[in-house]
């Protein structure tokens, strides 16, 4: 009986050594917040459906595509699509959209001003060194009266572009990542979402201009071509759009971060 009893323990053993080996392997790269705590608390429900999630944090916006682009890992969760177009025609990397997740309102803060109308003339405003998210603060900027483009649209936009500037606005164009260290030195900084939350930055409370739900800008997840069609993608993006995750995003960012549909 003692037998009978190892053996069916040997049994059940290693049927589940193999259901744990069977899973299937699925790498992500993105930046700490938003993108990897979503993913870190998808990791359960996807682990159900026989994914392994393994997701790995980079705190620049060049790495998570580079990791792809050199097929490191499969896929990355943190860009908007005219980041990725920005990286593709730099490098050639040819990384496709395989759908999007939130729109994460870029923001500007002031230490100094409760009001942009109270900006002094001269001000120094602090933006993204990026092409892409330089253009966007400069459209966070027009949104609020504070300058005007040649083309109130134009996606690919630069300071140059620039034709009023009532207040005589200065920019100091520096690492995406730095701008939170430089709130209390400049007048404005014009930051992207998921460095805010890190600094402990609302932009729902805390700042004096903000994207909606409007925005171009939605976030997406990217990968290599051969991946595009990949069941195992699939089943990462539907999690990611189903109803349990979404309560997550909403009830953790409440309001800071902006789910959208695929």
């Amino acid at each position: 009986m003692k037998r009978k009893q190892l053996l069916g323990a040997l049994v059940v053993s290693l049927a589940a050594a193999h259901s744990a080996n069977a899973l299937e392997q699925l790498s992500v790269a993105a930046t700490p917040v938003p993108a990897a705590e979503v993913l870190e608390f998808m990791k359960p429900a996807l682990e159900k459906q026989g994914v392994e999630l393994k997701v790995y944090e980079f705190t620049d916006y060049i790495q998570p595509n580079q990791q792809v682009a050199d097929k490191q890992v499969m896929m990355n969760c943190f860009q908007h699509k005219p980041f990725l177009d920005s990286f593709n025609a730099r490098t050639g990397a040819g990384l496709v959209p395989v759908g999007y997740i939130y729109v994460p309102p870029m923001a500007a803060y002031s230490r100094k001003v409760k009001d942009v109308k109270d900006l002094p003339d001269g001000a120094t405003v602090a933006i993204p060194n990026d092409p892409t998210n330089s253009t966007r603060a400069l459209l966070v900027l027009q949104k609020a009266g504070l300058i005007k483009l040649k083309d109130p649209n134009d996606l690919n936009a630069t300071a140059a572009d620039i034709v009023e500037n009532p207040k005589n606005l200065k920019f100091n164009e520096l690492e995406a990542a730095t701008l939170p260290r430089v709130v209390d030195d400049v007048d404005l900084a014009v930051i992207n979402t998921n460095y805010a939350l890190e600094a402990h930055l609302n932009p729902k409370t805390d700042s004096l201009i903000r994207e909606d739900e409007k925005s171009p800008y939605a976030n997406l997840c990217a990968a290599d071509p051969q991946y595009k069609d990949s069941p195992v993608v699939k089943k990462l993006m539907q999690e990611w759009h189903s109803p349990a995750t979404v309560k997550f995003i909403e009830e953790k960012y409440k309001g800071t971060v902006i789910p959208v549909d695929l």
